[in-house]
C-alpha cells in the first residue's frame, strides 16, 4: 500500500489481528552532482529518524541517535547511518506496540537533518512502516523536494479498536529531533 499525504490506515491485519510490533524504516541517497571534468561526487547527507512519544498534548519521551531506547524499552533505534549509503533502509525504528505505555496515546516519526541540508538536496527519501510477519504495510515516498530541514512522516495513534497510522509528510525547520518535539503538537 502506498500512502499519500494525510492519508489514514488502520493497524489490523487480515482477519482483524491487531499488529503488535512494528518497524519504521527510513531511506534515502545523497544527491550527485557535477564534479572537476565531468566526474560525479555524492554530497554527504545525514538525516536521522526519531520516534517521538506523547501522552496528550506533551511529548514524554524519544527514541533517537543520542538516545537509542525510550525509557520504557517500547520503542528502540537501531543505530544511526550518516551517509544515506547502501540499499534498502537506511535507519530503523522498532515499536512495540504491547509495550507502548497506557498514558502514551500518539508515537510521531519524524526525520532531521543534522547538518541542516534541506530535503531539496536529498534524493529517493521514503519512509515505510513493516510489520515483521507479514512485512511492508505502507509506505510514504518524499517526492521532490521542500525547503525544509525536518520532516513530520507519519504518525501511529490509539483510535477506535487499536493503533492507527497516518502519513504526514510535513515540512519544518529543526536540525534535532528534540527542537522538533515541540513543533509536532499541530498534528496531535
Amino acid at each position: 500500500m502506498s500512502l499519500s499525504k494525510g492519508q489514514r490506515v488502520s493497524l489490523v491485519k487480515d482477519g482483524s489481528q491487531a499488529l503488535t510490533r512494528v518497524r519504521m524504516g527510513l531511506g534515502w541517497d545523497p544527491i550527485k552532482r557535477g564534479g572537476v571534468f565531468g566526474a560525479k561526487r555524492e554530497a554527504q547527507i545525514d538525516l536521522d529518524a526519531a520516534a517521538v512519544l506523547f501522552a496528550g498534548n506533551r511529548p514524554v519521551d524519544v527514541a533517537f541517535y543520542n538516545q537509542l531506547r525510550s525509557k520504557d524499552g517500547s520503542v528502540q533505534h537501531m543505530g544511526d547511518n550518516r551517509t544515506g549509503e547502501g540499499e534498502g533502509d537506511d535507519e530503523v525504528i522498532v515499536v512495540d506496540l504491547t509495550k507502548v505505555p497506557a498514558q502514551v496515546d500518539v508515537v510521531m516519526f519524524v526525520v532531521t537533518s543534522y547538518e541542516g541540508q534541506t530535503f531539496e538536496q536529498v534524493q529517493n527519501a521514503y519512509c515505510r512502516l513493516v510489520d515483521a510477519a507479514d512485512g511492508e504495510l505502507a509506505r510514504y515516498q518524499l517526492a521532490g523536494g521542500m525547503a525544509y530541514t525536518a520532516l513530520a512522516m507519519a504518525k501511529i495513534y490509539r483510535g477506535d479498536g487499536g493503533w492507527k497510522l497516518q502519513a504526514l509528510g510535513e515540512g519544518l525547520q529543526a536540525k534535532t529531533p528534540i527542537e522538533a518535539a515541540p513543533l509536532l503538537t499541530r498534528w496531535l
